[in-house]
């Protein structure tokens, strides 16, 4: 029973996923995304952090792009603003709503 609903969760995401992505709506969300988050300061929070925390930690010799990646994700979803969050998931409940076929 559990591994169909997952089975199922990922259908209905694989389905969501491909009518954004055919409607175009999927790279409005995410220019929506990008312009809000360089407008919030996000961009340069994080760029603060790799070079104040993660490079000065390491060194900038020793730093890889998989260890950027890891110390940064975390970080970088944690300092997304709730409103960026609300207003996407808005905008993605509105396009559902809009495409309910789905």
């Amino acid at each position: 029973m559990v591994v169909s609903k997952m089975n199922k969760d990922a259908q209905m995401r694989a389905a969501i996923n491909q009518k954004l992505i055919e409607t175009g709506e999927r790279e409005r969300l995410k220019e929506l995304l990008r312009a809000k988050l360089i407008e919030c300061g996000w961009k340069d929070q994080l760029k603060a952090h790799c070079k104040e925390e993660v490079i000065k930690e390491k060194g900038l010799e020793h730093v890889t792009v998989d260890d950027l990646v890891a110390e940064i994700t975390p970080k970088g979803r944690a300092l997304v603003p709730d409103s960026v969050k609300k207003e996407l998931l808005q905008r993605i409940r509105t396009f559902l709503a809009q495409h309910a076929s789905l």
